[in-house]
């Protein structure tokens, strides 16, 4: 199935709030995991706000482009017992 900017901006509006793991190209090699909630949406970005007490800054923002190239990629858990949801 093809994914377009359009479904993955409708499937992020959807789970607006939930909490989430994210996972990041960080360069050279590098994959940056960080935990937070999906805050936002905007017609080209989305939000997350992160745990504080894992990570020196509150926010971080990336395009809907970033997880089309699986750049970033982002798991859903479920609110209570921690379990994933959605991938």
């Amino acid at each position: 199935m093809t994914k377009t900017l359009a479904d993955i901006k409708k499937a992020l509006d959807s789970n607006l709030g939930k909490r989430l793991l994210l996972k990041a190209n960080g360069g050279r090699r590098k994959t940056i995991e960080r935990s937070g909630v999906l805050a936002e949406t905007y017609p080209s970005v989305f939000v997350i706000e992160l745990d504080q007490e894992e990570n020196a800054f509150e926010r971080v923002s990336y395009s809907y482009a970033d997880v089309l190239t699986e750049t970033v990629q982002i798991t859903f858990y479920e609110d209570a017992s921690g379990q994933i949801v959605l991938s």
